[in-house]
């Protein structure tokens, strides 16, 4: 068992919005502001997602991440009361583009590109910029409370933070469509159903569920991982011979990997591989 530790001890860590946990190889980053459903605006969301994505990135060890809410949301996406300052005159358009630029859009930029594979867990409703939120991650466990709903629409807005892109990935463009135009909330089975998540669990089990599937997941090699991902991701916009150029490439590298050549040896001794970053 690797030992428990705060990941925000590390230097600089924020932790206003983000409970940050770490077991062994494992990140689990909780939002945390649960008497607001955790909105991911009018707060310090954004930048400690960025930061904390920044600092997953740069720790190799790290091979897993999953992502959670606190209480009974997900998160509730932005927040409404929040949007009454674009009423004014105060922020004209070119102030809004920038702040949407500067602000929630850091997000998918972020923990989308992640290099380390995420899982999110959706306790709860995830509304909004929370659905998106939930299809930046690689993989979504649901609890039975979960429920999804693109509904910027029911406020009078388009999805600003990358939902138009990241749904239709997820979910295909027709559902994508259904759900962008109408707002309607979907639970737990229906998101199965259109494969938004993978698998539905208890409430009660959900963490469980989510972190068994995270040290699966970490149980190998860290650096192939983080190559395996970023060719999942370029995959999804190259040409298919552009693709094997780059497999090729990244092949190249995991072959001279320490780790490469333990599992090999471990396989011929017939033997567990002992993976080190």
């Amino acid at each position: 068992m690797h030992p428990r530790k705060r990941f925000d001890d590390y230097e600089n860590a924020m932790t206003e919005f983000l409970n940050i946990e770490r077991d062994g190889p494992v990140v689990t980053l909780t939002m945390n502001q649960p008497e607001a459903r955790n909105p991911l605006t009018g707060n310090s969301a954004v930048p400690e997602f960025v930061a904390a994505c920044e600092r997953i990135s740069a720790d190799m060890s790290v091979r897993a991440v999953i992502v959670t809410g606190a209480g009974s949301a997900f998160c509730s996406g932005g927040n409404v009361k929040d949007m009454q300052k674009y009423a004014g005159e105060a922020l004209q358009p070119i102030g809004i583009r920038d702040e949407y630029r500067r602000g929630i859009q850091r997000l998918p930029l972020a923990l989308y590109n992640l290099e380390v594979p995420t899982i999110a867990a959706v306790n709860g409703p995830a509304i909004g910029a929370g659905c998106d939120l939930a299809c930046m991650c690689d993989i979504r466990i649901a609890s039975e409370r979960a429920k999804f709903a693109e509904s910027f629409i029911k406020v009078g807005i388009v999805p600003g933070d990358g939902g138009a892109w990241l749904l239709p990935r997820v979910v295909g463009r027709s559902k994508a469509a259904e759900m962008s135009f109408t707002g309607e909330m979907l639970d737990a089975q229906q998101a199965l159903a259109c494969g938004l998540v993978s698998r539905v669990v208890p409430h009660d089990q959900l963490l469980a569920a989510a972190h068994e599937l995270a040290m699966r997941i970490a149980a190998n090699p860290g650096a192939t991982l983080r190559l395996t991902k970023r060719l999942l991701r370029e995959g999804e916009h190259q040409r298919l011979d552009s693709l094997l150029e780059l497999s090729a490439a990244y092949q190249a590298l995991a072959h001279k990997t320490p780790q490469h050549y333990e599992a090999v040896s471990a396989f011929i001794e017939k033997r567990p591989p002992r993976f080190e970053d």
